[in-house]
């Protein structure tokens, strides 16, 4: 079993995450500034979420992105303050794009994956985004700047 512990473990596991939310937000023609060399916020393996720099703010978060063994996706600073408040609005879009998803329907202003296996994704999906509001709530996982 990895330990991450381990400094060295956990600095491989941040430069990997780190270059997915890149390769992502490339792939999403998102353009940004610097993505932090840590994740503003982690469990390893679980989840990370990254502070991306704006390109129309200098030094300011424009962007929070989230990866980890789930789905790669991003939020807008504007909607989300802090990884918290970044978690939650991720998570939010997550449940209700799953609910679509069950339906064989797809969500009016969100996409997420190809749709060719949203009916099975669905419940993962949906537990992902449970798991990640649950985690959004729970004050003991959280820094007090970061309430």
């Amino acid at each position: 079993m990895t330990d991450y512990d381990d400094p060295k473990v956990e600095e491989q596991w941040f430069a990997e995450r780190r270059d997915e939310v890149a390769d992502y937000l490339n792939r999403e023609g998102i353009s940004h500034g610097a993505i932090g060399k840590e994740p503003a916020w982690h469990i390893a393996p679980y989840v990370s979420i990254w502070a991306i720099e704006s390109l129309k703010t200098p030094n300011s978060v424009g962007w929070w992105a989230i990866s980890g063994d789930l789905p790669n996706d991003y939020v807008s600073a504007s909607n989300a303050k802090n990884p918290r408040e970044a978690m939650h609005a991720i998570a939010s879009l997550w449940k209700e794009a799953s609910q679509y998803m069950a339906r064989g329907e797809r969500h009016p202003t969100f996409v997420i994956g190809t749709g060719e296996s949203d009916e099975e994704l669905a419940p993962m999906l949906a537990s992902r985004a449970e798991m990640l509001l649950d985690w959004s709530s729970d004050p003991e996982i959280w820094e007090e700047n970061e309430l």
